[in-house]
C-alpha cells in the first residue's frame, strides 16, 4: 500500500482515540491532567521535537507527571524517555491553564541539555533547533505562547489561561494530517558527535546511537 494511503488508513483509529482522550477521558479522571515541558533555548534557537503516536506535529519535549512526582523530576524523566537527552531544569517560565477541549495545566521550564544523544522514540520521531521567527508551520498551536514567553524579556513566571475551542482542534487535525502525508525529511547523520552543552552553528547537534537519527539545526 502506498505510504499516503497507509497514512490515511491510520487516521480513523487515531482520531477516534484522540476524541475519547479529549472529550470523554477527563470525566473519569480522579485529578486534572498536569503536564511539564522543557523550553531549551541556546544561541537564539529553541529545541523542538516531532510528536509521534496518535497526534503528530512539532512541540516542546515533555509529558505527564506520575502520581506524587515532583515537576522537575518528571520533566527530566520525560525528556530522557522521549529523546535520550539529559537536561538540567531551570526557572519556571510559565503556567498555562487550558480550558475547553481536553482541559489541563502545563508548566514550562527553562532547561539546558547536559548529556546524552538523541534517540528517536514512539513519542519523538526527530528533533531540530529553530529560531523564534522561523517556527515550523506544523507547530502544535498550544506551544506558541510558551515559546514566545521563553524568548520574552518580561518578568517570569507568567500565568496564562487559554481556551481550546473547536477551531484549535481543527487546526491541530490539519497539522496532524499534513505531518502524516508529508513527513519532514531527515538530513545527514553524524553518529560520532557527542552532545555539547551548546549546539554548533551548523549541522546536526546529536547523532543517534548507531546512526539512527539526528538533531538538526535550522538554517538562519
Amino acid at each position: 500500500m502506498p505510504r499516503r494511503l497507509l497514512a490515511l488508513a491510520e487516521i480513523i483509529p487515531a482520531y477516534a482515540k484522540i476524541g475519547w482522550w479529549g472529550l470523554f477521558s477527563p470525566r473519569f479522571e480522579r485529578a486534572p491532567l498536569e503536564i511539564v515541558q522543557a523550553a531549551i533555548v541556546d544561541q537564539g534557537q529553541i529545541f523542538l521535537c516531532i510528536r509521534g503516536g496518535d497526534l503528530r506535529g512539532w512541540e516542546l519535549p515533555g509529558g505527564g507527571l506520575h502520581p506524587n512526582e515532583a515537576a522537575q523530576d518528571g520533566l527530566i524523566r520525560e525528556v530522557r524517555e522521549e529523546t535520550g537527552l539529559a537536561v538540567e531544569v531551570g526557572p519556571l517560565i510559565g503556567t498555562y491553564t487550558r480550558t475547553g477541549i481536553r482541559p489541563h495545566t502545563a508548566r514550562v521550564y527553562a532547561c539546558k541539555i547536559t548529556g546524552g544523544s538523541f534517540e528517536p522514540s514512539a513519542e519523538s520521531h526527530a528533533a531540530q533547533w529553530f529560531p523564534p521567527n522561523q517556527l515550523p508551520e506544523t507547530l502544535l498551536p498550544w506551544c506558541r505562547a510558551p515559546i514566545e514567553d521563553a524568548f520574552s524579556t518580561t518578568e517570569k513566571p507568567v500565568q496564562r489561561t487559554e481556551s481550546q475551542t473547536t477551531s484549535h482542534v481543527l487546526k491541530t487535525f490539519l497539522i496532524d494530517l499534513k505531518m502524516r502525508l508529508t513527513p519532514p525529511t531527515a538530513g545527514p547523520v553524524d553518529a560520532t558527535r557527542s552532545t555539547p552543552s551548546r549546539p554548533p552553528s551548523e549541522g546536526p547537534l546529536v547523532g543517534g546511537r548507531g546512526g539512527c537519527s539526528e538533531v538538526k539545526r535550522s538554517e538562519q
